[in-house]
């Protein structure tokens, strides 16, 4: 039998993609075993607020623009249909049942790593998935932090945020080198976040 593909998944808001998670996500491809990584567009993070959110078909375009020339990197809507809010737990159980030739496996920040014990059946992914972890610089993980399943990877930090950006472009100010050029066209082309 043939082993299966791992996808990494790496779940945001992407409100707007930045350099910042398209480095994050090379750099976890090419250090680690995955066929291909999936930027899981979420509809609704259960713990964030939503008054800043852009609709997910708009963030779900921009992703697919930023991502465009990399065959390792897929844009997913996988949530879209799914009960609101997401919880990482369900959307896991589908892909699995949907997609048996994949063995899943998590993209995320310390940060998140930190809150995890906040989320939906959190033990179920601990002791069922693996997760790939890049540092954040103000986050120090414990040892009670580390899992079986958690991969602490050395990724680069890069210190930029989507919520950051927004206001740059509320305050008229040049997001070039930030975010991907063919989503800075659609962003002034459509007026989103002023």
């Amino acid at each position: 039998m043939k082993p299966k593909r791992k996808i990494g998944l790496f779940f945001g808001s992407f409100n707007p993609i930045h350099i910042g998670h398209l480095i994050i996500a090379n750099y976890i491809k090419e250090h680690s075993d995955l066929f291909q990584i999936w930027f899981v567009v979420s509809p609704r993070n259960p713990l964030k607020e939503k008054p800043t959110l852009l609709d997910e078909r708009q963030r779900l375009y921009m992703v697919k623009l930023a991502i465009d020339d990399n065959a390792n990197f897929r844009g997913s809507d996988i949530e879209f249909d799914m009960p609101q809010p997401s919880y990482t737990t369900v959307t896991l159980a589908y892909l699995s049942d949907n997609y048996p030739n994949y063995e899943f496996c998590l993209i995320m920040g310390a940060d998140n790593l930190q809150n995890i014990r906040k989320w939906k059946n959190y033990q179920v992914i601990l002791d069922n998935y693996k997760i790939y972890v890049y540092p954040r610089s103000n986050i120090q993980l414990t040892e009670t932090d580390l899992y079986g399943n958690v991969e602490i990877v050395d990724a680069p930090q890069i210190e930029i945020s989507a919520s950051k950006i927004r206001k740059m472009i509320q305050n008229d100010k040049s997001i070039k080198y930030i975010v991907p050029e063919a989503v800075i066209k659609v962003i002034d082309e459509m007026m989103f976040y002023k």
